[in-house]
């Protein structure tokens, strides 16, 4: 048997006349906000050492392939933040940068000749970087969380 106060409520929120709470509408604009536009985004891919695993020295490895680039990264978490080592191959060609990005900081490298980047003193947390390629849409890996 049906309560009459449970169908009640279920009919008024399938007809949307409830509001939507404040903290549910914030957390919509702010992951809105992370979006790149027209970016192409890198899946996972199978690296040297397997995917997520830290080596001994607490690091990890992963690997992001798309638009005919590899992002490979190189995370390790020490005295409570990130550091980030990490090559794009092949080379995206000369004014190419990076930005390794955080929900509240993004830090934009440029890179070296070998596709070599670094970013250093970043929060723990959700971890995200994106290469800018003169002339082409940017290539953003996933949203990856790194825990000390």
């Amino acid at each position: 048997m049906i309560n009459d106060e449970y169908f009640l409520a279920a009919l008024r929120l399938a007809a949307g006349n409830d509001p939507m709470p404040g903290h549910v509408s914030a957390a919509a604009r702010d992951a809105y906000g992370l979006r790149v536009p027209q970016a192409v985004t890198a899946a996972p891919a199978e690296c040297a050492a397997p995917h997520g695993v830290r080596g001994i020295d607490g690091c990890q490895l992963v690997r992001f392939v798309a638009a005919g680039l590899t992002f490979d990264l190189e995370v390790t978490v020490g005295d409570g933040l990130i550091d980030v080592a990490g090559q794009i191959v092949p080379h995206p060609g000369e004014g190419t940068h990076v930005d390794v990005r955080t929900p509240h900081l993004t830090l934009t490298r440029r890179l070296a000749r070998t596709g070599q980047f670094a970013a250093t003193g970043l929060p723990p947390g959700w971890l995200s970087v994106v290469c800018h390629r003169p002339g082409h849409a940017p290539v953003q890996t996933r949203w990856v969380r790194i825990r000390p």
